[in-house]
């Protein structure tokens, strides 16, 4: 009766925690570690907006639009970003994979804004879908090994708790997990 609203709640609440917590790391990171962060909030921010159950919110149609400029400019920006170090790449394909849910639940067949994850309404090609769900296992099993040593490192007085790397990792981890529970459900 309340699973797929239920957990749409703690999509939003996983993801907009996680932006969160990227916007205070942007705040006491600076160059490239800022511009991580500040990408990830938006991506953190843009997967709570998108996991919204429907019986809440029920937004004008324009809204996926936006969702899919705002995921498409990023996209932009990490492409040209890729070439300053492998996380931007991650930031690309997290941002094209937006863009790709996006065009997905505005489908023709798909139920409107926000009901393709909660009604079950497939939107997506398999083929891609696959291919970034195989993408996000791998990244979130690559995450959760390094998470796993810098959590048994941390021990002592280390950095403000915006900037440890273990909650970094975690972030991203949190994000990538969401990410594969959106896809699931495309």
């Amino acid at each position: 009766m309340h699973g797929p609203a239920l957990s749409g709640w703690l999509m939003v609440a996983l993801c907009a925690a996680t932006g969160g917590y990227c916007l205070l790391r942007m705040r006491a990171c600076a160059g490239e570690e800022r511009k991580a962060a500040g990408g990830e909030a938006l991506m953190g921010f843009g997967m709570a907006a998108m996991a919204l159950p429907a019986a809440v919110l029920t937004p004008p149609e324009w809204v996926l639009a936006v969702y899919a400029a705002v995921f498409g400019a990023a996209a932009l920006h990490g492409l040209l970003s890729v070439r300053h170090g492998g996380h931007h790449l991650h930031h690309l394909v997290g941002s094209l994979a937006m863009v790709y849910m996006t065009v997905a639940m505005a489908a023709p067949g798909a139920a409107g804004a926000h009901t393709g994850h909660t009604a079950g309404v497939t939107g997506g090609i398999p083929a891609l879908t696959g291919g970034l769900l195989l993408y996000y296992v791998a990244y979130v099993l690559r995450s959760g090994a390094r998470l796993v040593p810098v959590a048994a490192a941390a021990g002592g007085p280390g950095p403000a708790w915006a900037t440890r790397p273990e909650l970094t990792l975690a972030c991203r981890l949190s994000m990538a997990l969401a990410m594969l529970a959106m896809l699931v459900t495309l």
